[in-house]
């Protein structure tokens, strides 16, 4: 930095804040450091005694903090996002409409691991409502290379690194099984939770069935719920390796391809999550999704009505941060669960 004379310093760049006081009116930081001299400046700064100041060198192949964020944030700005005004070095990004936030970690990591760089953000494969704060940009010093921000634009690539997905699945029904609840020996209390998690995304349960209990039957009912054209078709209960759990063999026989029978996670390691030719999911939910706070149909939920298939390997990976630990009272989905 150097020591300049005010009516000089149009167009430097402040290296720290200075405060301004007017008596019984107002103290505090009048111009902030990293501020960018105009020639409307330069009248207030005289008058708070301000004839000198210390200013970065802005050398040729420098960039001011501001300038370097705005580039950081087209490295990460995708439709359905806005972004707020340059303040201080920082930009942040928020939620323009509900849907599916997505992280594309390894490029992020890549611009992250570049000296003077920083782009911070939610967790990804996670559902935000409008107006949710997403990430934030910045450059950590006061002016930066111009050869660094390039290597952060190589690292990044031609994509942008965050990605939101509007709700895309409109309608689902609902196979509930087992012969206990075709009688009326219990009641059914399973469809009415599920018929709420698939509602607080946009979808409309349009049929439920009871089959009871067997393979042939579950499969049949499949196959009439798949005629009512819902998008998603949810099986509920008889997920368990007893002789009398037929759900997984219905799904298999109504045609379905199944990616999992199973998943690294509790509550919910009975999970079964498959598609048929048309694209169309098709879930086997096992009994803790009707009374635990969060399950694996919770983590799964936000990407499969974001219209995003699912791979055996991503179910995989779901294991670390996949134990619940069970809080009183339960946070999620701020907690470490599935993140």
């Amino acid at each position: 930095m150097k020591l300049i004379n005010t009516v000089d310093a149009v167009g430097h760049v402040l290296c720290h804040d200075l405060t301004q006081i007017i008596k019984d009116e107002f103290k505090g930081a009048r111009f902030r450091k990293g501020h960018v001299v105009t020639e409307e400046d330069i009248p207030v700064l005289l008058s708070m005694g301000k004839e000198h100041l210390y200013v970065w060198e802005m050398d040729p192949g420098m960039v001011h903090e501001n300038d370097g964020a705005q580039r950081l944030c087209a490295l990460c700005q995708n439709e359905h996002m806005e972004r707020s005004e340059v303040k201080e070095g920082k930009i942040e990004l928020t939620a323009a409409c509900g849907g599916l936030f997505r992280v594309d970690s390894e490029r992020l990591i890549a611009v992250n691991s570049i000296e003077n760089i920083m782009i911070a953000s939610r967790h990804g494969n996670t559902a935000v409502q409008k107006g949710d704060k997403l990430a934030g940009t910045r450059v950590i010093p006061l002016v930066i290379p111009e050869e660094t921000l390039r290597a952060a634009e190589t690292a990044a690539g031609d994509a942008p690194l965050l990605e939101l997905l509007p709700w895309k699945l409109k309608t689902a029904a609902i196979v509930a099984t087992g012969s206990e609840v075709k009688k009326g020996l219990i009641q059914d209390t399973f469809t009415p939770v599920v018929r709420d998690k698939l509602a607080a995304f946009g979808i409309k349960t349009l049929a439920a069935v009871y089959p009871g209990d067997g393979v042939e039957n579950v499969a049949a009912a499949i196959g009439e719920m798949r005629k009512t054209g819902a998008e998603i078709i949810v099986c509920t209960g008889g997920m368990s390796v007893d002789p009398d759990d037929n759900t997984p063999g219905g799904i298999r026989a109504a045609g379905a391809r199944i990616v999992s029978y199973g998943a690294p996670v509790l509550p919910g390691a009975m999970l079964l999550l498959g598609y048929f030719e048309d694209g169309v999911p098709v879930l086997g939910l096992p009994g803790c999704v009707m009374y635990a706070g969060a399950t694996v149909f919770d983590l799964l939920l936000p990407r499969i009505a974001a219209g995003v298939e699912i791979t055996r390997a991503e179910i995989a990976a779901m294991g670390e941060g996949g134990l619940c630990l069970g809080c009183k009272p339960c946070r999620w989905p701020v907690c470490p669960f599935g993140k």
